[in-house]
């Protein structure tokens, strides 16, 4: 089976489609200015031959290793989370004896005390992910590891580090020169939440062995046609990507200014946190955008769903699913008569009644809604995925009049951070913190 969108339910018939529908010759004509002048490489990929180049070169190196620490936050965490609980759930399953990922991707003091008592330097391999190089929740985790490592393995503590950062600056770039360790890099213009399928998500994938070529392959199945510089708002028109950035955008318009990413692929969930950086932190701007809402089949029919279905009218939903995952084992034919009807049927066939279901539920409750129908739950298809949203996201920022590709306001929490722990410079900030920190506070015990 293919993989499809189904529109049946996206309430088109509301929405003004066709206002964002005639700038399809204004969309093609951006992509092809952007995709030419190099900024936007999630979509025309210039990087991908020498990735798989320097990824073979790679594996044996990494293969060596039974456990891998990433430390990333945000984008360069998120996509990682996401493939390792799609293509290796094993690892959090009773017996696992392979590769073993471990993510560090918060200031979380437990987990790094745990880290540092309980994983085996000598067969562990970390990897610092941060295209910056100053991301100081990333940077400052490898300070300490850095430390443990050479306390602990003495000389030999650089052959247990990888670094992926930019290429000619930054930090740990400096610290790769320095000390030999080996790096890949964050090519120019391309942004954390844009980030998994380069170095930053695929070295954590080859580390647990998935087929990163499939991956590859399928993100560019949909990527590729929209860094065509002959691309044709006709072409353009008829592309999934715009079709949803379209919708997206008219949906806004009307109000709807929540999405829904409801997975009833169960190992794909931490799409919906991947998802949910992607979407917040390039449409939430200037006072505008939508909220995006995670959310998994079937366990948030028995939390969220209500609020889904009855309260505020504001929700869209991205339904995703896929009619052929496993059957797993039947249910016994000696049920109870209260069970009967599912006697001998096989398990998987309650997700899939439980996601026709809901889908249905949702649409009854005037919730527009495309379904996302994955032919398979492979790492082409997921590729794919990854590439529709983020192409989808981009063209919605458009259509809006907004920038999909920066996070302004992200970068002031960062400031007061840095303000607080009295980095250098920051006179505006530590005025505000000061203020802040001085002004009387309305404390109640409870």
């Amino acid at each position: 089976m293919a993989d499809m969108l189904d529109w049946t339910g996206a309430s088109l018939e509301n929405l003004d489609m066709a206002a964002f529908e005639a700038r399809a010759d204004e969309m093609a004509a951006r992509l092809v200015e952007e995709t030419g002048a190099g900024r936007l490489p999630f979509l025309s990929m210039p990087y991908a031959a020498a990735l798989k180049e320097d990824l073979a070169q790679l594996k044996d190196f990494i293969k060596a290793f039974d456990h891998m620490l990433l430390l990333g936050i945000g984008g360069s965490a998120l996509g990682a989370r996401a493939l390792q609980q799609a293509f290796f759930p094993q690892q959090g399953q009773p017996g696992h004896s392979g590769p073993c990922l471990w993510i560090a991707d918060n200031v979380d003091a437990y987990a790094l005390e745990a880290y540092l008592a309980k994983l085996p330097p000598e067969k562990t391999v970390v990897v610092t992910v941060s295209k910056s190089g100053g991301t100081i929740e990333t940077v400052g985790q490898y300070f300490i590891l850095k430390e443990w490592m050479h306390r602990r393995l003495g000389d030999a503590w650089s052959e247990h580090m990888l670094l992926v950062t930019d290429e000619k600056q930054g930090f740990l770039r400096a610290e790769a020169g320095k000390y030999g360790i080996t790096t890949l890099p964050v090519p120019d213009n391309l942004g954390g939440r844009y980030s998994v399928l380069s170095a930053v998500g695929l070295i954590p994938a080859l580390f647990l062995g998935m087929d990163i070529d499939a991956l590859m392959a399928g993100a560019q199945e949909v990527a590729t046609p929209l860094a065509d510089p002959k691309l044709t708002g006709e072409e353009l028109a008829a592309h999934g990507s715009f079709q949803l950035a379209a919708w997206g955008a008219a949906l806004l318009e009307k109000g709807f200014d929540e999405m829904i990413f409801f997975a009833y692929i169960p190992l794909w969930a931490k799409f919906g946190d991947w998802f949910a950086q992607l979407w917040a932190e390039s449409l939430g701007k200037e006072g505008r955008g939508s909220q995006p809402i995670p959310a998994v089949g079937v366990t948030d029919q028995h939390s969220v769903n209500q609020m889904f279905m009855d309260g505020l009218r504001n929700k869209a939903c991205l339904f995703l699913t896929c009619p052929s995952l496993p059957a797993g084992p039947k249910f016994p034919m000696d049920l109870p008569d209260q069970f009967a009807y599912v006697r001998g049927r096989d398990f998987g066939d309650l997700l899939q009644a439980e996601a026709l279901g809901t889908r249905m539920a949702l649409s009854d409750s005037g919730v527009p809604l495309v379904e996302l129908l994955m032919g398979d739950d492979g790492p082409r298809q997921a590729g794919k995925l990854i590439a529709l949203l983020g192409a989808a996201t981009i063209m919605t920022g458009w259509l809006m009049g907004i920038n999909p590709l920066d996070q302004p306001a992200v970068e002031l929490g960062k400031r007061l951070a840095k303000a607080r722990m009295n980095a250098d410079g920051l006179t505006e900030e530590k005025a505000s913190l000061n203020a802040f920190l001085t002004a009387d506070r309305d404390m109640r015990e409870f």
